[in-house]
């Protein structure tokens, strides 16, 4: 390799200690868009530092070096608490949720126990039940809240002889829970925020499509609808649907409908969560002659894969691994402080990265 490769391959992992001291951890793709090189590139300088001791390798990244990550260092017994995390999914925003969790639990000389769980209530009280038994400190969990079944759960977990803070959930305020701690993204915010960037880009007819099945959509759609009372929009069009659980067939006449809906209400913008629905609605315009941004603009709600689009989408941020990272920090301070300590319920906004899909 020549000076100038050594040079260059020197400056990159000083870049990625950097990010990683500010944030813990970080993601292969994103340095690799940000430093304009290849992901390969940023693998192998990521393997280097792994080498050298000043970075743990993960799946998609890497997270700061702790202690109790060094062979013959601190053994798992000089943690100061063994903390157990039931998550939903394993796929989707959850990797991203986990990444922050664990590089923060290495910070703070925590043994994180994670457990991929289903959607499915029974599942997911298994898992906690399992956690509990197994002696852990307290609970970072994503449980189901809707209905009868989903407040039951909660009931439960609110009785537990342990702390729990929820993430990316919470609880309704009707249930009247007072131990239950949590950390989430401030959905309904992102929701109105969206339909102001629309609206400063003179939309004035905007609709939304969310995914069925997300417990997101019903706080997105929250803020979509106050922010679209509070500007005087029109909103005629609305759809609740889960693209990836139907036949092609089936979405294909979905979005048509959709779409013929958007003309006949002379709607100009839509708001879709999340990322795969949103480039699916964007693909099946184009294939079917749409301009845009010009006859449709459309922003997104997830920002994992917006940018991919043709135009890139437009699209709200989450900021996923800083939820895992601060419910840490969260029951940390409720472990380390005891009962006493008042009550935390964290909310982070999301971020709006606007692109070529709602130029003006």
């Amino acid at each position: 390799m020549s000076d100038d490769g050594r040079a260059f391959g020197l400056t990159r992992r000083e870049r990625i200690l950097d990010e990683l001291r500010q944030h813990g951890s970080v993601r292969v793709r994103d340095l690799a868009r940000d430093l304009g090189v290849a992901e390969l590139t940023i693998r192998r300088d990521i393997g280097w530092l792994a080498e050298q001791g000043l970075a743990t390798r993960v799946h998609g990244g890497a997270t700061l070096r702790s202690e109790l990550d060094r062979p013959g260092g601190a053994r798992a017994n000089a943690a100061r608490f063994r903390i157990g995390m039931v998550v939903p999914s394993l796929d989707y925003s959850w990797p991203q949720i986990v990444l922050g969790a664990r590089a923060a639990a290495g910070a703070h000389r925590v043994q994180l126990a994670l457990r991929g769980a289903s959607y499915a209530i029974d599942d997911q009280r298994r898992q906690i039940a399992s956690l509990v038994e197994s002696g852990v400190h307290g609970l970072l969990v994503a449980p189901e809240t809707l209905g009868s079944e989903g407040q039951a759960l909660l009931r439960w977990l609110e009785a537990l002889p342990l702390p729990v803070v929820l993430v990316e959930r919470q609880a309704p305020a009707a249930l009247g829970l007072t131990r239950l701690e949590w950390v989430t993204t401030d959905h309904v915010f992102g929701g109105e925020l969206a339909v102001r960037h629309l609206a400063a880009l003179g939309h004035a007819r905007v609709g939304i499509v969310t995914s069925s099945q997300s417990p997101t959509s019903a706080r997105l759609r929250l803020g979509f609808s106050r922010a679209v009372r509070d500007l005087g929009l029109s909103a005629e069009v609305d759809l609740s649907a889960s693209f990836d659980r139907v036949s092609a067939a089936a979405r294909a006449a979905l979005i048509d409908t959709l779409l013929e809906s958007v003309r006949a209400t002379e709607t100009t913008a839509l708001l879709v969560h999340s990322d795969p629905q949103a480039l699916l609605v964007q693909q099946h315009a184009a294939d079917a002659g749409w301009r845009m941004p010009e006859e449709l603009a459309l922003i997104a709600y997830d920002d994992e894969i917006a940018e991919s689009g043709e135009p890139p989408l437009s699209a709200l941020r989450p900021a996923k691994q800083h939820v895992g990272r601060r419910a840490i920090e969260v029951m940390v301070a409720r472990l380390a402080d005891g009962p006493a300590r008042p009550i935390e319920r964290v909310q982070i906004v999301p971020q709006l990265h606007a692109r070529a899909s709602t130029a003006r």
